[in-house]
């Protein structure tokens, strides 16, 4: 696809009603299925989109999906690790994924996370100015090199899910970032790079190339005022993907010709030419390929229609938790005429275990399978245990064509297993 070429949202599903209730019959509902074909086809095209840059990398957002068969498919791919807590580091080594593969994007980080982290010879990204002296003497020394989050405060505007700058937790302010680069220059730091994050689910594409172009201008700056000579900047994920049938996806080609063309106008001419950059998107990556299958049970006719299904919010929680829409197929219905009007909903005592509204859908039946889609990021991570739910299990449709079991659903010994003094 070339760049500025027109795209829409892919409504179509990787297997058929046969297939699904095949697997089905070896894997109980609910589960998840990630599609491998898509994943790598999908992170080979982000990277054809920035090959111009010699020395890019994704490091996929490891939070996004924490499972390590899904990040050894993508470091096949050549993608690192973005991490932010210890088992997200010690995930990532269990992926076979080591040294400067992996980032530590964390913050009001332990001690503990930050000397897991050294160990591991992962790039620590300092989220505030204290924690240049907390890691120096947590952790026996600075590391060879380090890199900052910006926080640029109200010189960018945020959205609504990391929310204002100037109101997140993230990050230095522009003069503590300055102050940071010379305190450890002095202390015999000589390797650095420059990190944000300023948004999160973004679907317009320019704001990719305002952020880049905000890092490139302290890039130059930092040179001739401090002569560090960064060796990334990390431009952040963010990357939104279209949840909704009316959406479209952020045009890749796009967001990196237009990168390219701010790296080559501001950063070659000030001799930075060999600057890496890098990106850390997970949503992107992995969630328009991911979907929750779940089975009808019930059907509720009182002041609305309802259909309960055999998922409920913990097993995904954004529409609960943020209002957000994720579409749904009912499984060999996909052309039906959309007669019945539905709140489908989880069995949590909680009244925003809903996964759609008043959506218009096929007339459904105790039995159908319903099919959440783009639920590839942010869904099974975010799963918990209220009311006793236990996280389901996720299973991975090889390029193959055969299923693969990579986490077994949890069991009532998985959830008693903690307890202690109950004999």
């Amino acid at each position: 696809m070339s760049a500025g070429s027109p795209v829409i949202k892919d409504l179509s599903l990787p297997f058929d009603e046969a297939q699904l209730r095949q697997i089905a019959e070896d894997f109980p509902t609910p589960f998840y299925l990630y599609d491998e074909r898509a994943i790598r086809e999908n992170a080979r095209r982000l990277k054809r989109a920035f090959a111009w840059n010699e020395g890019f990398q994704e490091f996929f957002a490891v939070k996004a999906t924490p499972n390590p068969h899904i990040l050894r498919i993508l470091a096949e791919e050549g993608f690192g690790a973005d991490c932010s807590s210890l088992a997200e580091l010690v995930l990532a080594d269990r992926a076979g994924l080591r040294g400067e593969s992996i980032l530590f994007s964390s913050n009001n980080t332990p001690a503990s996370d930050y000397v897991q982290a050294k160990q591991q010879g992962a790039v620590l990204n300092l989220d505030d100015f204290t924690h240049i002296d907390f890691v120096d003497h947590q952790c026996g020394g600075l590391p060879e090199v380090l890199c900052f989050r910006y926080n640029p405060g109200p010189l960018r505007e945020g959205n609504t899910i990391i929310g204002k700058p100037e109101e997140a937790k993230y990050g230095f302010t522009r003069e503590q970032l300055f102050q940071g680069y010379k305190t450890c220059q002095e202390r015999g730091v000589r390797r650095f790079g420059l990190h944000t994050m300023v948004a999160s689910n973004e679907l317009y594409g320019a704001y990719f190339a305002a952020t880049a172009e905000m890092l490139f201008e302290i890039a130059v700056e930092l040179q001739s005022s401090l002569g560090i000579r960064l060796e990334f900047v990390n431009i952040g994920g963010g990357i939104g993907i279209p949840y909704r049938p009316d959406q479209s996806p952020v045009d890749l080609e796009r967001v990196g010709a237009d990168i390219e063309k701010l790296f080559e106008s501001m950063l070659r001419p000030a001799g930075l030419h060999s600057l890496r950059v890098l990106m850390e998107n997970g949503r992107v990556i992995t969630g328009p390929y991911g979907y929750l299958v779940t089975t009808a049970i019930h059907k509720k006719h009182t002041y609305k229609e309802y259909i309960g299904v055999d998922a409920c919010m913990s097993n995904l929680m954004r529409p609960g938790m943020y209002g957000a829409y994720h579409h749904l197929t009912v499984m060999g219905k996909e052309h039906a005429p959309t007669d019945g009007v539905y709140d489908v909903v989880g069995s949590l005592c909680e009244n925003n275990d809903k996964f759609a509204i008043d959506r218009p859908l096929p007339a459904i039946k105790r039995g159908d399978l319903l099919v959440i889609h783009d639920a590839g990021a942010h869904g099974h991570s975010m799963g918990f245990q209220y009311n006793g739910k236990l996280r389901s299990a996720e299973l991975l449709l090889q390029s193959d064509g055969a299923v693969r079991l990579i986490r077994r659903a949890e069991t009532l010994d998985d959830y008693f297993a903690t307890l202690q003094g109950l004999e």
